[in-house]
């Protein structure tokens, strides 16, 4: 990824509803989600929305496809793990698995 890109990608999530709308892309997983789906659940308008997955769309982060009269937004993976590989390149020098990403989930504790 070239720096420049990796700017751009910084500069667009360094945003509240941005980076709200690019987490909720992320966690809806390839299926992606309808914009007016992404407006009812951060409680966004329209024109607003619009705006932030314009600057989101030109950063490469989120992609789109037409669905009849919908469109459905996407997250660009492979641009976030591009991101996430530039940011984590030069990590830590040895050994690496002290700045490896973590993953954590949550145990259910069962009645």
């Amino acid at each position: 990824m070239k720096h420049y890109e990796v700017v751009q990608s910084l500069s667009a999530l360094a945003q509240d509803s941005r980076l709200a709308i690019y987490r909720l892309l992320v966690q809806a997983g390839e299926a992606g989600l309808p914009v007016g789906a992404v407006a009812d659940r951060l409680k966004l308008p329209g024109p607003t929305l619009t705006a932030h997955l314009n600057i989101l769309r030109h950063a490469g982060l989120v992609r789109d496809t037409r669905e009849g009269r919908s469109i459905r937004c996407r997250a660009d993976y492979r641009r976030m793990n591009a991101l996430l590989a530039f940011l984590t390149e030069n990590c830590c020098g040895e050994p690496t698995s002290t700045c490896a990403p973590a993953c954590t989930t949550t145990k259910r504790k069962h009645p």
